[in-house]
């Protein structure tokens, strides 16, 4: 078997800014796992990634004499997985839908580098796939993707047995306890689609969640929480309140009352209490967003869109976002009235007051201490990282 490594290709890795700012294109959460976790699944093989220079210290390249270079953006399916497989050397995989290159089998441990398909046999997959190109794809596709990842996890094991007698369960053929999991006077709804509770994790009382839904190993849903179809709470968040076809990566909090519908956070979000998106226009117009390539908003097609937050960004109590609004990363937002469509990485303030630049030194010192109160270490690569990003140097 080949390396596999995972590739940015330039241009969708720039829609999917501001996530991609601090992770390769696979680094995107979408279902249970991020694409990464799942081409590891799928090919029984840990990835490397062909990305960013800066990213490349956090997210090494793996260097062999025989490589496979997947597009980070596809999520794996059976049929895709078996073509790319088969892939002989000094070949390519073309999409027959877009013409986009799928995959790369080369010797070259810099094909990334420039995409050339020059002096390489070309083959073309007119097959079905779903790729994560653009940011509303996340929380669009997240649905299927939790149950495309449900079969993939729990294939040929065995649900640890509910042992709350005040827990009801709807469909529970539908619903996979790893183990650890606590679950206290919930209603779990799995009639419309599954639902997955991964390891260590707490569902506490009076919570009611409908299927899809994922929540990653030690995450909590709070007391009381409304969680409605196909959301994702990942790894170690924590979320209460009314949630809606949202996808957490890991590390964040909604830990109170407020709604989020149709929403993307990062890591090591926050959102304060009674913090609150739009995710529908009163005009029932399709939903613009700011698009860091041009620049400028533009149209998702959607009716329904919320709110993109960057990894490290907080929300003060009472924040009210815009439909549509991004948010780069490592930002502090608060203060009244809806914030803008788009607030920049690094900006300190809100809509009523104006924004500043927030302060490297301050941020990565108020960064340190978020992760020491999750025991986790801040390296030195994440701030070199950081660095590049406060910088524009990415």
């Amino acid at each position: 078997m080949p390396s596999v490594i995972l590739f940015d290709a330039p241009d969708v890795r720039v829609q999917l800014l501001p996530f991609t700012f601090t992770r390769p294109v696979a680094g995107i959460r979408c279902g249970i796992l991020t694409l990464a976790e799942k081409w590891g699944r799928w090919l029984n093989a840990e990835p490397s990634y062909a990305t960013e220079k800066y990213l490349s210290e956090l997210f090494p390249f793996g260097l062999s004499d025989d490589h496979l270079y997947i597009d980070g953006s596809l999520c794996p399916n059976q049929r895709l997985v078996e073509v790319i497989r088969e892939l002989p050397a000094g070949s390519f995989l073309r999409s027959a839908k877009d013409r986009s290159v799928l995959a790369v089998r080369t010797a070259s441990a810099t094909w990334a580098d420039g995409q050339e398909t020059e002096g390489l046999k070309e083959y073309v997959y007119a097959g079905e796939y779903v790729a994560i190109r653009n940011l509303w794809d996340i929380f669009g596709e997240n649905g299927e993707q939790i149950g495309e990842d449900y079969e993939l996890l729990t294939a040929g094991r065995t649900s640890h047995a509910l042992a709350d007698p005040h827990t009801h369960c709807y469909a529970p053929e539908n619903i996979f306890i790893e183990e650890g999991v606590k679950i206290r006077a919930a209603i779990l709804n799995a009639e419309d689609g599954p639902i997955f509770l991964g390891r260590n994790a707490t569902v506490s009382e009076g919570a009611i969640i409908q299927g899809p839904f994922a929540l990653g190993e030690g995450a909590v849903v709070g007391q009381g929480a409304k969680i409605r179809p196909n959301t994702t709470v990942g790894p170690y968040c924590k979320v209460g309140g009314e949630v809606n076809n949202s996808v957490f990566f890991a590390y964040s909090n909604k830990g109170h009352d407020g709604y989020l519908g149709n929403s993307v956070l990062g890591e090591w979000c926050n959102l304060g209490a009674n913090t609150n998106n739009s995710n529908l226009k009163n005009d029932y117009t399709n939903v613009k967003l700011y698009n860091y390539a041009t620049q400028g908003l533009e149209d998702t097609g959607r009716i329904f869109c919320g709110l993109f937050m960057g990894d490290y960004t907080k929300a003060g109590i009472s924040t009210m976002f815009n439909t549509g609004t991004v948010v780069g990363v490592n930002v502090n937002v608060f203060g009244a009235g809806f914030q803008p469509k788009h607030i920049p990485s690094f900006s300190w303030g809100g809509a009523a007051e104006g924004f500043a630049p927030y302060r490297l030194e301050k941020a990565l010192t108020v960064l340190n201490e978020t992760m020491r109160r999750r025991e986790i270490s801040f390296d030195e690569k994440q701030e070199a990282m950081l660095r590049c990003i406060n910088a524009g140097m990415v």
